[in-house]
């Protein structure tokens, strides 16, 4: 539990650092991989749903899903498939 809290302490730190920049399609791409991996992971590991879905998880998620958005209406290339949105949704 402690292992997955700190690591989207660590995402949400470094997008609040670049919060007045879009970010690269590149970056968002990998971080879209990692939240998703991370949390899936750990979710499998038994970790409860009150610390997966913690505030810090939520901020990262919207900051992510607001960028996706961003891309898709200025990128035509886009994220190539690569979505926040669960494939259990």
């Amino acid at each position: 539990q402690q292992w997955y809290s700190s690591s989207m302490k660590v995402i949400c730190m470094w997008l609040a650092d670049r919060l007045d920049l879009q970010l690269h399609v590149y970056q968002l791409k990998t971080l879209i991989k990692i939240v998703k991996k991370t949390y899936r992971d750990f979710r499998l590991q038994g970790v409860l749903e009150g610390t997966l879905n913690s505030k810090t998880y939520d901020t990262v998620h919207s900051r992510l899903t607001v960028e996706e958005a961003t891309v898709s209406v200025t990128d035509a290339g886009g994220l190539q498939g690569i979505t926040m949105k669960d494939s259990d949704e």
